[in-house]
């Protein structure tokens, strides 16, 4: 799993059109909009099909360091499949991220998934500081590839 976390001063997406996904979730709202938060662009990989549950555990506990580190109690876990990874089928994808919001709101966060199979448009509002934008692939079993990148 691949994540490119953002801390926002704001974050706001519009539902505009279907993408070609085999999966469209009904939008229950065409909008929505955080304060003082973490955006997770998320990307669910081909590999992680293969241990589903342990990458979304992983996950959930790399963002809620993150998230305490930063003092932050929002959360956006955003499908993103323009990471630059093998993405996993649609079901497997949605599976993990419902799995990661389970976790991170069981850790006492506020969390908010945006639906698959929709193009979005964004208002973003970054924060500039060292950790305000940072990379990070998620593994059942890492490899030297997985290191942490650096932040810019």
């Amino acid at each position: 799993m691949r994540l490119l976390v953002l801390h926002v001063d704001r974050f706001e997406y519009t539902v505009t059109e279907p993408t070609r996904s085999p999966l469209r979730e009904p939008v229950a709202h065409a909008s929505h909009a955080v304060s003082e938060a973490l955006v997770a662009l998320t990307s669910v990989e081909r590999e992680d099909e293969a241990a589903p549950a342990r990458v979304a555990q992983l996950a959930a506990q790399e963002l809620e360091r993150l998230a305490r580190q930063l003092g932050v109690r929002q959360l956006v876990l955003h499908p993103f499949a323009h990471l630059f990874g093998t993405v996993a089928a649609p079901t497997v994808a949605r599976e993990v991220l419902d799995a990661v919001r389970e976790g991170l709101q069981g850790a006492g966060f506020e969390v908010h998934r945006s639906p698959f199979g929709w193009f979005t448009r964004w208002n973003l509002q970054t924060k500039g500081h060292p950790l305000s934008r940072v990379g990070r692939i998620v593994r059942a079993t890492p490899t030297a590839e997985d290191a942490p990148a650096s932040s810019s």
